[in-house]
């Protein structure tokens, strides 16, 4: 992990980005962190995961759906199969 301040990083942008790949870049202004650069995602899905665990609003979807599975003792894997199965199969 590499930590750098935001006047350095603006000023060798590029040489940020490469570091990256080795360990995440922590960005600081005043000598507080500002941001974080982190190595690009290998695949449009790993980019898709990372957007979905940055979202705010996705990440209260999952808590709820957890609360509510944790509450309720959620749906065994059989019925889970047995419910979404069309009738007679």
């Amino acid at each position: 992990m590499k930590i750098a301040s935001l006047s350095d990083v603006k000023a060798h942008f590029s040489e940020f980005l490469a570091r990256c790949d080795a360990g995440p870049v922590i960005v600081t202004r005043n000598g507080r962190p500002a941001g974080i650069l982190v190595r690009p995602p290998k695949d449009e899905e790993e980019l898709d995961r990372f957007i979905l665990a940055h979202t705010p609003r996705f990440r209260r979807l999952l808590d709820t759906a957890r609360e509510r599975i944790r509450k309720s003792g959620g749906v065994s894997h059989r019925d889970f199969w047995k419910r979404i199965s069309p009738a007679g199969s």
